[in-house]
């Protein structure tokens, strides 16, 4: 320490800190420091995100009951939603455009056939409709609030799962009623579904990222997701129209490779007695799998990798 004199005024420099020549970078690793809103490593993210587990649970619920809640018959429109797609569809694809020929059983089991494929189309159909508004709708929560941004996408996947599974219910009295019994493939519906939901999840994901950058999109998916609803058989047997109309085994193999069709063939193989296994494609299973780990791991990696940019701009 040393003293200087300057008029009669004494001046004390201090002595030279040992953080002295240390860069911001090395400061903040020196003391521990990290930037606000930075993205975490990925195992981080998955363990914020398990430590968050109630609330994606509880605002998924909270979505649900929020969504009919202006409505006369509230959480009525969950089921009658599909069933009323399912008549519009019934009357325009299955009377008026043949849409019952080849349907595995014969045209009396077309309603069982179409409403199994309208209530798992739906499924993916709303997860990825509200997938890409899950940041854009939520920017108050998300900017005012601390919390992995994936919790809003996941939890859009869990209320439509939620969803489907009141609509499940609806299902399992049609196929009672076309004398479809319960047997041991009934219970080939929970793989099947957590599969889907797995794919729902990281096509949601995927969405939400896209859709915070460009809001646009969300103007644009409704003619997407319809366009798939037309290409992927949920109306009529998806083989069968297409041998009638000459169309090559390549692509017959490709339609009923879209992940939609797969998911929809077993789910009715699943539930359908007259359904086999000649009527979807042979590697229905390993596809089910593949898409949902592909879309999954790949959807949930693809949103983390934009986390600390979410609601800001």
């Amino acid at each position: 320490m040393s003293e200087t004199t300057h008029d009669s005024a004494v001046g004390v420099t201090p002595p030279p800190s040992p953080d002295d020549g240390l860069t911001p970078a090395e400061l903040a690793a020196k003391y521990g420091l990290s930037v606000s809103g930075a993205r975490p490593t990925l195992p981080d993210y998955v363990r914020q995100l398990w430590a968050r587990r109630h609330f994606i649970l509880a605002f998924s619920r909270a979505k649900l009951t929020a969504q009919y809640s202006q409505a006369k018959l509230g959480q009525l429109w969950q089921v009658a939603t599909p069933l009323l797609n399912a008549a519009v569809y019934f009357l325009i694809f299955g009377i008026i455009m043949g849409g019952r020929e080849g349907i595995p059983g014969g045209q009396g089991r077309y309603i069982p056939f179409l409403v199994t494929g309208v209530f798992v189309f739906t499924f993916t159909q709303t997860s990825v409709l509200n997938g890409v508004r899950a940041i854009s709708s939520n920017l108050g929560l998300v900017r005012a609030l601390h919390f992995p941004r994936a919790s809003l996408p996941i939890s859009i996947s869990l209320q439509q799962l939620q969803q489907l599974l009141f609509s499940m219910i609806v299902l399992v009295v049609i196929l009672l009623g076309f004398r479809e019994l319960p047997g041991f493939s009934w219970l080939l519906v929970v793989p099947v579904l957590a599969c889907q939901f797995v794919f729902n999840t990281g096509l949601a994901l995927i969405m939400a990222r896209l859709g915070s950058k460009t809001p646009d999109l969300a103007q644009l998916m409704p003619f997407i997701t319809r366009t798939w609803l037309y290409a992927s058989g949920v109306m009529f047997s998806l083989p069968y129209m297409l041998t009638k109309h000459n169309a090559p085994d390549w692509l017959v193999d490709v339609m009923q490779g879209n992940p939609a069709t797969v998911y929809m063939d077993l789910m009715r193989y699943a539930l359908i007695d007259e359904y086999g296994v000649s009527d979807m494609s042979p590697l229905a299973w390993p596809l089910a799998v593949v898409w949902a780990v592909v879309f999954g791991i790949g959807g949930f990696v693809f949103f983390w990798k934009a986390e600390e940019r979410y609601g800001r701009g």
